[in-house]
């Protein structure tokens, strides 16, 4: 851009600015900035004004102002050299603004400083009839861009209803013409992901760890971010990964054209976890830094004060020696192999004798079928139910569509028919013991029940944590003379011994039965219980 000197003459100012503005797809159209700023300087010749100054605006919206700073850039000159502009020269009206009022609020702005707005290729002026004519131009601008707004609302409205997205597809997903499908560098490592938090032992920043050091990250503008907790809640809370498309702005929901990742039960299982409504019965301990040298911190107490015992290393003369402390200081030191080798006898004296622990597999044997029996009835009931739901969904929106319902009815209802969907959901996942083979159910249990003390030592941190907290209902606490003081839970003491009078289970209300039927239910906790060892076990070990 060049500047000259100002001249005036006794009409008033004759310098003139140019402003030109293209968008991209304009641009394609062929209605390039060099075409605008000929026919502008023809039209500046024309009417006897000299250009003192242009500017140029590319690939810019005329929805509005914002985001337009070389148009900014031309209205803080014009206040800068009040009086001395008598004209700003556009190739058509709709190069200033396609908003009705934003381009009456900048025509007032220019006049305010004694500028007046010439349109190249329509009639302009300052007269009353040209100013009717340039306000029904501009009205005519906003309606053609109104035009093409609802266009593309109703595009992409379309395209939602048939099942298709329209902005990036989520991780683990691509685009390829215009279509989500699996992106093999991702798919795997993301199901995997959905699998571990189904199963309900997994914490979101655990979770984000698990998925980092898979390789999986977020690709934002050619740079690659770290899955941090936050964005794992927000992967998980996706509905697409089911198959399902969903809107804040379309209140439907659709069938999704893509390859569903996961099943609606398992994701509903997932909303159920991070929503906090699973609740262990077992005594499990709080969430602590695993270390390999000592397995046990936190897991047993001090029998005096009923704090957990911490690790630490103390330095010898050639050596360090690990060691537990009671973490409320109040005894010595205890030597890491004293309770390794207590926690090993004792899991020993408790480990099931062979015949207690085969009857115990025959009679669950009997127990898995009449679950799964029931369970079947109830993953049907559920099916039924959730189709009613589904329907009700539909006529709720399209009662909202019609104007019976307001938003916040809807919202309201819409609330109340997911919580009712989650809860059906949760029964037909219920019935996951389908996943699971019996007889490698039972082969596992033979392998791990035969010597607990095997188990143990060969188990890792979380799996120990699993496994003593199904054993050991209050816990373990270390009584300084060498023991553990511990109290078994009773469904231990029946496989250890089923033939001991002293074991109470039944219904649990102080009635003791030796009809091992009657205690089917204590069966079914250990053997298929979400919180169950066996189950617990298993998932920790995926």
């Amino acid at each position: 851009m060049r500047k000259k000197s100002f001249s005036n003459d006794d009409d008033g100012p004759k310098n003139a600015l140019i402003y030109l503005r293209v968008s991209s797809e304009e641009q394609v159209d062929n209605f390039s900035l060099e075409t605008q700023e000929e026919i502008c300087r023809k039209e500046a010749k024309k009417r006897g004004y000299e250009v003192i100054e242009t500017f140029r605006e590319e690939g810019r919206s005329a929805k509005n102002i914002l985001g337009r700073p070389v148009l900014i850039s031309l209205l803080e000159y014009v206040r800068k050299h009040r009086k001395e502009i008598g004209a700003l020269i556009i190739y058509r009206l709709d190069r200033v603004s396609r908003q009705t009022a934003d381009y009456l609020a900048i025509r007032k702005k220019l006049a305010e400083c004694g500028v007046t707005i010439i349109s190249a290729t329509e009639p302009t002026g300052n007269s009353p009839t040209e100013k009717l004519v340039e306000t029904i131009l501009a009205g005519f601008a906003q309606l053609d861009n109104d035009i093409r707004s609802e266009r593309a609302r109703n595009g992409l409205r379309a395209r939602y209803m048939s099942g298709l997205i329209s902005g990036r597809p989520p991780l683990g997903y691509k685009f390829k013409m215009g279509l989500a499908v699996k992106d093999p560098d991702t798919w795997d490592q993301v199901k995997s992901a959905w699998d571990i938090m189904a199963a309900g032992k997994t914490s979101l920043t655990q979770i984000a760890k698990i998925m980092d050091d898979s390789g999986i990250r977020i690709k934002r503008k050619n740079r690659k971010y770290k899955i941090r907790p936050q964005t794992a809640n927000r992967i998980f809370r996706l509905k697409f990964y089911a198959g399902v498309l969903t809107s804040d702005t379309y209140k439907q929901e659709v069938k999704g054209q893509h390859v569903p990742m996961i099943t609606l039960e398992q994701f509903y299982k997932v909303q159920a976890v991070l929503d906090g409504r699973r609740v262990s019965d077992m005594v499990l301990v709080r969430r602590t830094r695993e270390s390999e040298d000592f397995p046990l911190r936190r897991i047993v107490k001090c029998s005096i004060c009923d704090v957990g015992l911490t690790g630490g290393w103390s330095r010898g003369r050639n050596k360090r020696y690990p060691y537990y402390r009671c973490a409320g200081g109040c005894t010595k030191s205890i030597k890491v192999s004293a309770i390794e080798s207590a926690m090993k006898d004792l899991l020993s004296q408790i480990t099931p004798k062979p015949e207690a622990l085969e009857l115990y597999i025959s009679r669950m044997y009997k127990v898995y079928h009449e679950r799964y029996s029931r369970l079947k009835k109830m993953k049907d009931a559920a099916d039924t139910e959730i189709i009613g739901l589904q329907e009700m969904r539909k006529q709720l929106v399209e009662k909202n569509l019609s104007g019976i319902y307001s938003d916040a009815i809807f919202k309201e209802q819409n609330e109340i028919i997911e919580e009712k969907m989650i809860k059906a959901q949760i029964v037909k996942e219920d019935s996951f013991i389908e996943k699971y083979n019996i007889d490698k159910v039972t082969d596992f249990m033979r392998a791990k029940l035969a010597d607990l003390g095997e188990t143990y030592k060969t188990s890792s941190i979380p799996q120990i944590k699993v496994l003593l907290g199904s054993i050991f209902s209050s816990g373990l606490a270390w009584d300084y003379n060498g023991t553990l003081n511990h109290e078994i839970r009773p469904i231990y003491r029946y496989i250890q011994d089923p033939n001991d009078p002293a074991i109470p289970y039944g219904a649990g209300n102080g009635t003791r039965t030796r009809d091992l039927l009657l205690g089917k239910q204590t069966l079914y906790q250990l053997s298929y219980s979400r919180n169950s060892f066996i189950v617990c076990f298993l998932n920790v070990a995926i």
